[in-house]
């Protein structure tokens, strides 16, 4: 939920000259409003903010005795919506050179200080360590609590730890991974806590501390869903990057910004239609996704090459434009089309979990309603014998959700199961089979299939 935070709070102090901060952040919202990730204080004076402020890096603290550090890093904009970041701020007030007293790591690259305006920050226990007797946040502000500006953060966050009198390198929390060259993380570091330290958000959605300190957390604000989507293996969800909109040439960013829930479910409102594309595109492997109609019946799911850019898909997935592939079925009346060819229809199915098996390696496309067969007598394990199937032209596909509102009233969206584990902010309760271990499905997943996911891609 857009309005959970995470909460620590403790009556004793910690060490208030050096502490490390590091979190893995998924953003899924972009734009000019605060979005805090960890913010400690109180609600009447010193506070201190590690925040995303107009897409930009912000981080501060408000100190009754000497004022405001302020620091932000204007030349880099994280509009990532896909890949995760990590982020560390070692703390340490007693170092000599006032511009080591702050060390920032993005993905394990320190920031320059002179990235962020080389602030000047005093040799002083209070510099920024207000949390003695004070809140820890994650995902909100701590200061809202006098003037109710939280500054939810939306997103993902994983593997958070707080080193009390500990001072750490990002390379003590991740490594360069010798395949990728990507940054990777360290998921059980090496790594001291303090007395008052924690680690939480280890597996999933646990706020209990796995430092051994038992300083476990408190969520507030909602409830938490836990998702597969992680930092070791990142899954495909619509590309709030790339949202369409009927009408409109081109492609165009924050259409409507109407994509929520960690960017799993999609669809828009009164009178408008957009194409939304998932983040991950492939051109071999089998994979499969789940879904549930939202509003009525006027939303679609399939999937779709990335070759459109001067035109919308038409009606839904399938409905076909020139040098487009695409496929897909349609809510209303249950029409199944590829490229401009209706295949087949089932009637109405709004009301069921549509799921589909994608098969690049031999260009079929199957569809499902619920747990039963699959439609058009099809067999998703028949290989290139394609039984039933809907036949893709040789590309690069990724999934897509169409929507469009002509009857000018409600809203019409698609949540989605990618593997992540839930519909819309509802997790799945009882899950199937199968997925190759990647995934978590609400239905038995068909023999070789997979999330697409980073891991999925590889197996």
């Amino acid at each position: 939920m857009a309005s959970t935070y995470i909460q620590r709070v403790d009556s004793a102090n910690g060490n208030r000259k050096v502490w490390t901060w590091s979190a893995w952040v998924k953003r899924d919202v972009l734009g000019s409003v605060d979005h805090n990730m960890f913010s400690m204080g109180e609600a009447s004076a010193d506070e201190g903010q590690f925040k995303f402020s107009s897409d930009q890096l912000s981080f501060f603290n408000d100190y009754a005795s000497s004022g405001r550090v302020s620091a932000s890093q204007p030349s880099r904009k994280f509009r990532d919506v896909n890949g995760w970041y990590h982020f560390v701020w070692r703390h340490k007030s007693d170092e000599s050179t006032a511009s080591d007293r702050w060390k920032i790591y993005i993905n394990g690259e320190r920031l320059d200080p002179s990235d962020y305006g080389n602030p000047s920050i005093p040799n002083e226990d209070g510099c920024y360590n207000k949390w003695e007797n004070k809140d820890m946040w994650f995902g909100a502000r701590a200061k809202a609590q006098n003037d109710n500006s939280y500054q939810y953060f939306s997103g993902l966050m994983s593997h958070i730890h707080f080193c009390d009198g500990y001072a750490y390198d990002a390379s003590d929390f991740g490594s360069i991974d010798n395949v990728t060259g990507e940054w990777s993380i360290n998921t059980s570091p090496n790594v001291q806590y303090g007395s008052k330290g924690f680690f939480i958000l280890k597996d999933g959605n646990s706020v209990t501390d796995q430092s051994g300190n038992g300083n476990n957390c408190t969520v507030g604000g909602g409830t938490l869903t836990k998702t597969e989507d992680n930092p070791s293996n990142v899954f495909c969800t619509l590309n709030r990057n790339i949202v369409q909109a009927g009408g409109v040439s081109g492609r165009h960013a924050n259409v409507s910004a109407s994509l929520d829930n960690g960017n799993t479910t999609g669809g828009e409102g009164s009178g408008v239609f957009s194409n939304q594309l998932g983040t991950i595109f492939a051109s071999s492997g089998k994979y499969y996704a789940e879904c549930k109609f939202g509003g009525d019946q006027y939303c679609h799911f399939g999937v779709t090459s990335p070759n459109f850019s001067d035109a919308s898909l038409g009606s839904y997935p399938g409905n076909g434009i020139s040098g487009v592939n695409s496929a897909g079925i349609y809510g209303n009346g249950g029409i199944a089309r590829c490229n401009g060819a209706t295949i087949f229809t089932d009637s109405n199915i709004t009301t069921d979990t549509i799921c589909l098996a994608m098969d690049l390696d031999n260009g079929a496309l199957y569809i499902r309603r619920n747990d039963g067969s699959w439609m058009n007598s099809g067999n998703p394990e028949s290989g290139a014998t394609k039984t039933g199937a809907i036949t893709l032209p040789s590309d690069t596909y990724s999934w897509i959700v169409t929507s469009h509102n002509n009857s000018g009233s409600g809203r019409n969206y698609m949540k989605v199961n990618f593997g992540n584990g839930y519909f819309g902010s509802t997790q799945i309760s009882s899950a199937g089979t199968n997925a190759s271990n990647n995934g978590i499905f609400e239905y038995d997943v068909p023999t070789g299939y997979t999330a697409l996911s980073t891991k999925g891609l590889n197996l």
